[in-house]
């Protein structure tokens, strides 16, 4: 990693090896543009052929007193020649821009790791907000990492005086310093990192050019003979990929054009009704976009109208989605069981975060299962899908607009903070691979002597979708319960068992038409299998590829389909001694298992906020097998 980066055979991580994958850091203040740096560097690595995860940590205060330890905004990325799956478990470098920055996140820096320190904020005012007693930079305190500590404040200042700005503005530009010398440390191109800025800020140059002369700026100073000594650039060759048109795209971005593509797939045209949350708002903002493919957004005005107004737009013949994290998707539960009870075609997506309430807004976590398989009033199944990874999300989006109109039911997409707002390569797939699944509207009666029946079932068990004002097929729709097969209210015993019976029915008869469940790394019987679902995949799958190379007996199998699982999932899992399951919750999908295949799956746990490390799940794997 920034082993090569380093003289001396000790460095970093040790040797002079060309290392497969490197993490980096960024940390300084939610106003500092570590978002923005990060995204950029993410741009150049997938432009240089590295294959990259990252991973955005930001804070939930909109912009928290300026060098507090609660105000520090981060962002990770590995990147290498191999294949990366997960955003690394400790960073190889860190580039912190204050004392704060340093503070939150030098413990998990690699032991020998590299510091990147601006000493120009290392100040007494900063030192004190950070809850320092003395300046860490001189202190030996740091003495376990590798340390260079220059001040970034005033070279960057000194980069953009010809330009005229203020302090504060010139400032600004400290990121694009950085970057500049991350840009240099790894061989990259600014030639890209110029265009954008200067189309960022084509409508003020002079900002555009002393933003370029501060990047121009951060990448000459690692040049210099002042760093040739300690440090020396290093090339990371690029990833052996398949042909093909690849971008990198955000878990938000992947869901987006899925659900474009499915609603295409569908032959509909889409209406998103959302209300703005974090970390799901991002959904609306990229739909935003899309208009010339069908698209309709709709801000609401709270999150029961965005709801309501999917539902609507889905009566009246179009596919509806809504989106939402807990708080919202708890909301928009009245309205979920009256897409139920109205049996229309729904997506709606939870971008999963830390809870309960108001919990932790910018944080990831898996919480939101138990609402998403059970969390309604009545029996209210509803299927339920989860992606893996911020590329998964294109296909699991499709997934979900295809069960949604197939089978005529509200269908959960499950995603997370950090999937949201994690970014990874993507291969644009060919859209004549995908299977279109078209929609047919009832345009004449289907019942005896020109009867509309509304409910009458096909054999999935949907009932037909008929648009509102289709001459001839006037009927009823409510979340009054309803007779099975005209839709004229009839709440009596025996039409509610019918009805029941028939909707339970129709969502686990969803299971005939999934894949069925495989083992995605290891044998399909054995001492111990890991299940995961959800943005778990990266961590599970490398850590049972170490342990496995150990010779131990571990499988990895990750369910995409939660609710209903495949059918071959209970067999599967009773060829195993053992079964672990890690999860960003209590416990909750080792309940499900628990619960529909009486398996003795035993919890691995984590509700920090933070996604799990491979270390964490490797070692759970080596102590389940004592």
């Amino acid at each position: 990693m920034a082993t090569a980066l380093v003289d001396g055979p000790d460095a970093l991580t040790g040797g002079k090896d060309a290392p497969e994958a490197v993490v980096v850091r960024f940390a300084g203040d939610s106003g500092d543009g570590m978002q923005l740096t990060g995204g950029q560097f993410t741009l150049s690595t997938a432009l240089a052929g590295n294959d990259l995860a990252t991973f955005p940590d930001f804070p939930a205060e909109i912009r928290a007193p300026q060098g507090t330890l609660f105000g520090v905004s981060a962002f990770q990325i590995n990147f290498g020649s191999t294949d990366i799956e997960t955003a690394g478990d400790q960073p190889d470098v860190l580039v912190a821009m204050n004392p704060a920055a340093l503070k939150t996140n030098v413990p998990a820096l690699k032991a020998g790791g590299l510091i990147i320190a601006d000493s120009g904020e290392f100040n007494k005012r900063n030192l004190e907000k950070a809850k320092y007693d003395a300046n860490p930079l001189e202190d030996g305190s740091l003495e376990k990492w590798q340390l260079l500590a220059f001040d970034i404040s005033a070279l960057t200042l000194e980069a953009v005086k010809p330009f005229g700005l203020g302090n504060k503005e010139a400032l600004r530009c400290k990121n694009m310093w950085t970057l500049g010398l991350a840009l240099w440390m790894f061989d990259r191109d600014r030639q890209p990192l110029i265009d954008w800025l200067n189309a960022k800020f084509k409508k003020n140059p002079v900002l555009a050019e002393a933003n370029v002369a501060a990047l121009n700026a951060g990448h000459a100073y690692g040049e210099t003979a002042e760093l040739s000594g300690p440090l020396k650039q290093y090339h990371i060759a690029p990833v052996e990929s398949e042909p093909g048109l690849y971008r990198t795209v955000t878990g938000a971005e992947s869901i987006s054009l899925g659900l474009v593509a499915g609603a295409q797939l569908a032959g509909l045209h889409m209406f998103f009704g959302g209300y703005p949350i974090t970390p799901a708002s991002s959904i609306l903002h990229n739909l935003a976009k899309l208009k010339e493919f069908g698209v309709t957004t709709f801000q609401a005005e709270d999150e029961i109208a965005a709801i309501c107004s999917a539902i609507g737009a889905s009566y009246a013949g179009q596919l509806g989605v809504t989106s939402s994290s807990g708080p919202g998707i708890a909301l928009k539960g009245e309205a979920m069981g009256l897409a139920i009870m109205t049996e229309l075609p729904l997506v709606i997506v939870n971008s999963q975060r830390g809870g309960p309430s108001t919990g932790l807004p910018t944080k990831t976590e898996q919480s939101d299962l138990y609402q998403a398989v059970y969390g309604r009033n009545g029996d209210a199944p509803i299927p339920v899908i989860a992606a893996r990874s911020a590329a998964d999300c294109f296909d699991c989006a499709i997934e979900a607009c295809r069960i949604a109109v197939q089978y005529m039911t509200p269908v959960i997409l499950l995603t997370d903070g950090y999937i949201a707002n994690a970014a990874e390569p993507w291969k644009v797939p060919d859209p004549a691979t995908y299977t279109p699944f078209p929609v047919t509207f009832l345009e004449e009666a289907n019942g005896p002597d020109g009867k509309v029946l509304p409910f009458a079932r096909d054999e999935k068990g949907a009932r037909p979708w008929i648009k509102p004002g289709t001459p001839g097929l006037m009927h009823r729709i409510g979340g009054i319960e309803k007779n099975p097969g005209t839709g004229n209210i009839d709440y009596s015993p025996a039409s509610h068992q019918i009805m029941t019976d028939a909707r339970k029915a129709k969502v686990d008869g969803v299971a005939k038409s999934i894949p069925a469940q495989d083992v995605t790394l290891g044998d399909e019987t054995g001492k111990l299998a890991v299940v995961g679902w959800g943005s778990t995949f990266g961590p599970i799958h490398q850590a049972v590829r170490r342990v496995r190379r150990k010779g131990l007996s571990v499988s990895h199998i990750h369910v995409r389909h939660v609710w209903p699982m495949p059918e071959n999932l209970g067999d599967l899992l009773k060829g195993f001694d053992k079964v672990l399951v890690p999860e960003m919750n209590t416990g909750q999908f080792k309940t499900v298992l628990r619960d529909q295949y009486l398996v003795d799956a035993k919890p691995l746990n984590k509700t920090s906020g933070q996604p799990f490390t491979i270390a964490e799940i490797e070692a759970a794997i080596e102590a389940a097998l004592v």
